[in-house]
């Protein structure tokens, strides 16, 4: 089910402060997998708990969900995994931000809302913006990893993603998921559901030159 939350609004023009790396996680050294529009971090969870090998952070706008998610992050004493409230544009292009940015091996994108109306396309996560600053500020060889099951999203983000010359797609035969944020291949809530349906999945990865 989508909720839909304009992320154009003025509620999110204000950002919280994020926490330092070592603040959030119990080793700060690990390689760190980011999460855009995490949902109630269902998948999170489930990598982070497989995968205690990686350190996983997941954006997402609805703020009940990630109160609701941090809280059973303590509960359950999970040391490599945490969460923040706020409108990923706006917290990756933030100066306090970016030391997440620079950290990062891997950014994950999951059947983000997508926005059907033409003139909302404007609120799609993945913008030209967005990609012009991870293209200047992530590591070379940092990889981005896109999932929908919408084609039109799905064109519109590769599109995007591609139109950048620092990105190059990685043929998906050759990329060696036992190295990757998910090795074991967890699947997201809405990707089971996708397949069950037996409706299409159209994903894509690509690599920081």
């Amino acid at each position: 089910m989508r909720q839909h939350v304009n992320p154009l609004s003025s509620n999110f023009k204000q950002i919280e402060r994020i926490p330092s790396l070592s603040e959030m996680f119990g080793d700060s050294k690990l390689n760190l997998h980011l999460d855009i529009g995490c949902a109630a971090g269902e998948f999170l969870f489930d990598l982070a708990l497989v995968n205690t090998s990686w350190n996983y952070l997941g954006i997402e706008i609805r703020e009940k969900l990630v109160k609701n998610a941090s809280l059973k992050v303590l509960e359950r004493g999970i040391k490599n995994l945490n969460f923040v409230f706020g409108n990923a544009n706006n917290i990756l292009n933030d100066d306090q931000s970016k030391f997440i940015i620079k950290n990062l091996k891997s950014i994950s994108f999951n059947f983000p809302d997508p926005w059907f109306k033409k003139r909302h396309y404007k609120r799609r996560v993945i913008q030209p913006e967005l990609i012009n600053i991870l293209s200047n500020s992530l590591q070379k060889g940092t990889l981005i990893f896109i999932k929908t099951d919408v084609k039109d999203l799905f064109d519109y983000m590769d599109y995007t993603i591609s139109s950048d010359f620092y990105f190059q797609t990685i043929d998906e035969k050759d990329f060696n998921y036992s190295e990757s944020f998910n090795p074991n291949k967890v699947k997201t809530n809405r990707e089971k559901y996708v397949i069950v349906n037996q409706l299409d999945i159209f994903e894509r990865i690509y690599i920081k030159n």
